[in-house]
């Protein structure tokens, strides 16, 4: 008696387990659909880009060789940086 006790607990043991490993899988499965679906979303944007750099017949790899390029690109990223922030203060002054 003792023996088919131990057999139906090591059993419902391991139905669990399986039921808890199946959880997990499904979790897996739903995390793997959402990092696939931001991947897809990431290259149809890089994409879209490139389509409008070669259809404006635009290299960047050239451009940025060019003498100055870094530095205007450095500038750009301030300028940009400083209207970000001026936004954020607009908006900030606007809700109070």
């Amino acid at each position: 008696m003792s023996d088919a006790a131990g057999v139906e607990q090591d059993r419902s043991s391991l139905e669990a387990e399986n039921e808890q490993l199946r959880a997990r899988i499904a979790a897996l499965e739903s995390e793997l659909v959402e990092v696939q679906s931001r991947a897809n979303a990431a290259v149809a944007a890089w994409q879209e880009r490139g389509y409008w750099l070669d259809r404006l017949h635009i290299d960047l790899n050239s451009l940025m060789r060019k003498r100055g390029a870094n530095q205007a690109r450095v500038t750009l990223k301030g300028v940009r940086a400083a209207v970000w922030a001026a936004q954020r203060l607009w908006r900030r002054l606007r809700r109070t």
